[in-house]
């Protein structure tokens, strides 16, 4: 019977995965995962990205095993000279995998899948992380689009009516595996000593998103349209780094939120909602393959010449720890530190700090969140800071300049996500906690806080920064007229 290898990327699942379904309906297959960081060129996994791929590899390889199926796992300089030295060693005719969307990969599956056949190899691609593919959703001229609502608008019709194709069905291996790296190995990522609190919020693995998925549709799907934006609330989905790594695919989820949409007294604007925030990711990968060096260069190219600050080490060095003396940014910074994650309204909130209260580049603070969020993903992260910067498509306008004690008082008006993250302004009344600086000595002393010592003071001053960052927005404009 003719053997498949079938290259696992980010597409760590079993059910609706096109290329191992495939794979299965021909005969044995050979899982296998490739370690090859000098492919990803100057932007390799980030360390919880590394933690992450860890985890979902071995869900990954426990769930082959209950077929009887190793999960092969090598080390290599480039996947291609493995895939062949695999072909030998396996006697496979076939190669497939699902397809990824990054400039670098698109580039390096081409020359692959072109090499391979021209060594009398079947090679075939899937998608199974995308609803739309970037290059299927056009405007009427045929140009990409760079406005999400117009792009959403032709892309969801399709979208959301796709069907998730059911799990592979029996997965037969060969009688004889290749010898690969053992997935549970300590050393086979580095250690990330801050783990912990990744333990306690995250459960990586197909399993692990569809029981997050599952606990999301029942107990906060019903108010998502206010609660996703309160960061102290379990108010959104948490399916993002499970996307990101393709431990479920967004055909399942819609599947599923249809589903729970068609019962009585469902929520139904709330359930659209949450669809169009699946719209957003699926609008980055369009921008992303339309825009290749999005990652490094503004979409709007009047920002090349925008006046950024000289000397902000230690700026970025308070923003990075949550030392900024402002507490809503440095709760923010203290989630993403330890647990890998930030809520979205604070992701907003500490991105408008940098860049325009700190004029500290967007690209410093995109590579900072590379390397600390485990649902880091290239299109999503350079999308996001290029709208908070007003340099990308789709982009908040340059004058909007998050207050963050305002949002914080909106956001999260009692004060529980600053207490739960910087507990020395715990005992703080809910007044002040979000500006202490403005709270009255005899308040702070009652609350055990002396700003210097116990808290810091604010890095910058809120209204004087604004106004030199308007300053600086009007200059970049006037250069450029």
């Amino acid at each position: 019977m003719p053997t498949t290898i079938v290259w696992f990327r980010r597409d760590m699942r079993l059910a609706d995965n096109p290329a191992l379904r495939y794979a299965t309906g021909r005969g044995p297959v050979v899982p296998v995962h490739i370690l090859a960081p000098r492919e990803e060129s100057d932007r390799p996994p980030g360390r919880a990205s590394q933690w992450w791929l860890h985890r979902s590899l071995q869900a990954l390889s426990a769930s082959l095993l209950r077929h009887g199926v190793p999960l092969v796992i090598r080390r290599a300089d480039d996947s291609l000279g493995m895939l062949r030295q695999l072909l030998r060693e396996t006697g496979a005719d076939s190669v497939v995998w699902n397809r990824l969307y990054e400039p670098m990969h698109i580039d390096r599956d081409r020359k692959i899948m072109r090499q391979l056949r021209e060594l009398g190899t079947d090679v075939r691609s899937f998608n199974a992380a995308l609803l739309c593919e970037p290059w299927t959703v056009k405007k009427k001229d045929g140009g990409p689009y760079r406005a999400f609502t117009p792009y959403w608008r032709a892309a969801s019709g399709d979208a959301c009516s796709q069907v998730p194709e059911t799990a592979a069905g029996p997965i037969l291996g060969l009688d004889t595996s290749p010898d690969g790296l053992e997935p549970g190995a300590p050393d086979l990522f580095p250690d990330i000593p801050r783990d912990r609190g990744f333990h306690h919020c995250w459960r990586p693995g197909e399993a692990g998103a569809h029981a997050r998925l599952h606990a999301f549709l029942e107990q906060a799907l019903d108010g998502y349209g206010v609660k996703r934006n309160r960061p102290a609330e379990q108010g959104t989905s948490g399916l993002s780094p499970h996307l990101h790594f393709g431990e479920i695919g967004p055909r399942q989820i819609v599947a599923a939120l249809r589903q729970r949409l068609a019962e009585e007294g469902s929520p139904r604007a709330d359930g659209e909602r949450f669809l169009s925030e699946l719209g957003w990711r699926e609008f980055a990968h369009h921008l992303l393959y339309h825009h290749p060096d999005m990652p490094d260069e503004p979409l709007d190219g009047r920002f090349r010449e925008f006046p950024w600050s000289r000397n902000h080490d230690a700026a970025l060095r308070a923003w990075q720890r949550g030392q900024t003396g402002i507490p809503v940014v440095d709760a923010g910074m203290r989630q993403l530190w330890s647990s890998g994650w930030m809520h979205n309204r604070a992701r907003m909130i500490v991105g408008s700090l940098l860049t325009k209260n700190l004029l500290i580049p967007w690209q410093t603070g995109q590579a900072w969140f590379w390397d600390t969020l485990v649902d880091a993903d290239l299109a999503n992260n350079s999308m996001g800071w290029q709208w908070i910067q007003g340099c990308g498509a789709d982009a908040a306008p340059y004058f909007r300049i998050f207050n963050p004690v305002r949002q914080a008082e909106r956001f999260d008006p009692d004060g529980h996500y600053v207490r739960r993250w910087v507990p020395e302004l715990a005992r703080l009344p809910a007044k002040h906690i979000h500006a202490p600086w403005e709270a009255p000595p005899t308040m702070l002393r009652a609350a055990g806080v002396r700003l210097g010592k116990h808290y810091p003071e604010p890095v910058v001053d809120l209204a004087r920064s604004r106004s030199t960052a308007l300053t600086a927005y009007r200059t970049m404009r006037s250069r450029m007229a």
